[in-house]
């Protein structure tokens, strides 16, 4: 039996609707991630002509390149003996650099493309970039976070 990593990490993310900015993880390794939303048209956070605030767009790249990739390294760590387990973790946002260049509206999707920069002692920086449908360039920036212990 093939355990599918992707749904598995995605399945540990702890934001849930209506605060999951994360429906798909597209692919997953070690260095990157891509992962893929589409913004709910009925949330209640839009501004003037249903655009998505840059704070929500921040927070759907950092639950794809911190959240996720983090536990995914986590994931990693336990799988070599580091005596982790990524189920008592949650990766926390901590730091944030971004430029945005479009605006996306709400029943858009989008793809976030991370690349991790480094990860050391469960501390995680990455680069990523965000697309809208039509590969559009709308944001790119540098994220960090750290993998704590649930309480």
């Amino acid at each position: 039996m093939t355990v599918d990593i992707k749904a598995s990490i995605l399945e540990m993310v702890p934001q849930q609707y209506p605060f999951r900015f994360l429906d798909r993880i597209v692919d997953l390794d070690a260095q990157t991630i891509i992962g893929e939303y589409t913004f709910d048209p009925n949330l209640p956070f839009y501004q003037k002509e249903r655009e998505v605030p840059e704070t929500i767009l921040i927070e759907t790249v950092a639950q794809t390149v911190v959240v996720a990739m983090g536990l995914h390294l986590i994931d990693i760590d336990a799988k070599s003996g580091k005596g982790l387990n990524p189920a008592e973790y949650v990766t926390l946002f901590t730091d944030v650099e971004m430029e945005f260049f479009k605006p996306v509206h709400a029943g858009e999707k989008v793809r976030v493309h991370g690349e991790k920069q480094s990860w050391r002692f469960r501390k995680i920086r990455s680069k990523a970039e965000l697309y809208n449908e039509q590969g559009e360039l709308i944001a790119r920036g540098t994220l960090s976070g750290m993998g704590v212990k649930k309480q």
